[in-house]
């Protein structure tokens, strides 16, 4: 790994001028195996970069284009990595299925990490805003990795103890090519998830007396309301450069990468606030409807077969 901390209490511009940029060193960060590393890496340099941009000393180099090494993203060599399908659900009720969920909740952050750091050095071009957002966005998840990869010792347990699925990283190498296809699907899509599903997530381990666990969760929430904000900001704005309507784009975008279809039900308060406006959420509601109408047909026998 690139050191990416500057060891000068006073910086100046000249500081934040080093060869290797903060495009490459997100790319470093990307490369970095060790969760641990992967994660002091990320806030060390983010805040390099913020004390940086706050001397007026950008170094993103924002037009170079930068070759996509082997091996991304960088990870240990556990956790086994198995199709979604084969992993069971455990009852909250017991300790261990209480670690499995914080186990896969920490698999999530981890990936988040990576998903952030890819936007920061993949694409070139963007102003240099969109890379001082994934950036501190990547910092954020790595705080949350932290969170609960504490709260997984307390359990008794480590990342890397039990299986995990690849489906977050499997979209980030679909849309590897297009950024706004990567705004569309990863912030709006996979990571707004989250916004439905950590309230029921919590109330359970709160019903379960694991009340650290969900104090963590209300943090995950809060910043990932940020997220998905700064997701839908940046759709936004490439939909506006290319002249694109941005409900038929994300439309026709999940369809093109085959994005999961959305199941309600929905944290519309948390998805206004991440700025989701009133048809996108009439959109949603529909498709769940429509879903919700498919599987009773095909119960009933009623269903159109393919």
């Amino acid at each position: 790994m690139n050191s990416v901390a500057s060891t000068d209490s006073t910086p100046n511009a000249d500081d934040f001028n080093a060869p290797g940029n903060w495009r490459l060193a997100a790319l470093d960060a990307l490369r970095e195996c060790n969760p641990a590393a992967k994660a002091e890496a990320v806030c060390a340099l983010q805040a390099l970069a913020q004390a940086g941009m706050s001397c007026g000393a950008p170094n993103w180099e924002p037009k170079r284009e930068l070759d996509a090494p082997a091996g991304l993203p960088g990870r240990p060599d556990r956790p086994e990595l198995v199709d979604p399908r084969q992993l069971r659900r455990r009852s909250m009720s017991t300790p261990q299925g209480r670690a499995v969920l914080l186990h896969a909740l920490a698999h999530i952050e981890f990936n988040a990490i990576n998903l952030a750091l890819d936007a920061v050095w993949r694409f070139a071009g963007m102003p240099e805003t969109f890379y001082a957002d994934w950036l501190t966005v990547a910092a954020e998840e790595a705080y949350h990795f932290s969170l609960l990869n504490a709260r997984l010792a307390d359990y008794g347990h480590a990342y890397g103890d039990f299986p995990a699925h690849n489906g977050l990283w499997e979209m980030c190498e679909r849309t590897r090519d297009d950024v706004l296809a990567r705004m569309a699907l990863v912030p709006r899509v996979l990571e707004a998830r989250g916004l439905d599903v950590a309230p029921p997530i919590r109330a359970r381990l709160k019903q379960a007396g694991d009340d650290e666990s969900a104090a963590v969760l209300d943090v995950i929430l809060r910043d990932e309301v940020g997220h998905v904000r700064i997701g839908n900001r940046w759709f936004r704005h490439l939909c506006d450069v290319r002249g694109l309507d941005p409900h038929a784009a994300w439309l026709a975008l999940a369809e093109q990468y085959r994005a999961p279809r959305m199941r309600g039900p929905f944290n519309f308060e948390a998805r206004r606030s991440a700025g989701f406006d009133d048809t996108e959420l009439e959109t949603l509601a529909a498709q769940d409807a429509s879903g919700d109408a498919a599987d009773e047909g095909s119960r009933t026998g009623d269903g159109s077969e393919k």
